[in-house]
């Protein structure tokens, strides 16, 4: 279990319920800058999880208090306020409702990828989390949705209650241009009717054994 963390030691307490979802965001201007935003809510298992915040373990696992996942989320702002190229960095806690929300300004796409290095090398993040994420060749009219290894060898190894975790855990990437979407690699991905954005929704699930990729090439016009 400790393998497949996803976000912070917020996720922790998220894991004990299969009933949230991973909202990514990406919204990319013209001359590949742009905002991104990372959101964990678990408001559909509010009321569980409330009553799991006041227990010390649960199923053997240690339960995160407030104070914990606080501190984690502020000490991940501030490594990714510390890279370079990223800026205006926010983080929002909603601990009656459990939602978790992190965002940024980048000056290329790649500042995330950086970012997301370094919260790996503090182990803020699991080290089998993917952090080579995105990429972009501005010449070239491309924004690239790296792919990632798969998990299912971890999955698989899991106890059946430990699987059921994810029955329900959603995962949405929205990908957001300033410039008009030309054509994509991954069909998977919904382009909107004004060919500026793509989204993906899918069951972590269904990522963690690749029956759905998150790979898109993303031509623009």
């Amino acid at each position: 279990m400790k393998k497949i963390k996803l976000f912070f030691v917020v996720t922790s307490l998220l894991l004990l319920t299969s009933c949230f979802d991973i909202l990514d965001k990406v919204n990319v201007k013209a001359d590949g800058s742009g905002e991104y935003s990372l959101i964990l809510n678990a408001s559909k298992s509010k009321t569980r999880l409330a009553s799991i915040s006041k227990m010390e373990t649960i199923n053997g696992k240690k339960v995160p208090k407030r104070s914990e996942i606080e501190a984690k989320i502020n000490e991940a702002a501030r490594i990714f306020k510390a890279t370079p190229g990223i800026s205006n960095v926010k983080t929002s806690m909603d601990f009656d409702n459990y939602i978790i929300r992190l965002s940024c300004h980048f000056s290329k796409i790649e500042n995330i990828n950086a970012g997301l290095e370094q919260l790996k090398a503090r182990n803020i993040i699991g080290k089998m989390i993917p952090t080579q994420i995105y990429s972009q060749n501005l010449a070239k009219k491309i924004f690239i949705r790296n792919k990632v290894n798969t998990f299912k060898s971890d999955y698989d190894k899991m106890s059946k209650a430990d699987k059921e975790i994810f029955n329900e855990a959603r995962y949405i990437s929205v990908l957001q241009f300033d410039n008009t979407v030309k054509s994509q690699s991954n069909a998977a991905y919904s382009l909107s009717p004004n060919k500026k954005a793509v989204k993906l929704e899918a069951n972590i699930i269904d990522l963690i054994i690749q029956k759905k990729q998150l790979q898109n090439n993303i031509l623009f016009q």
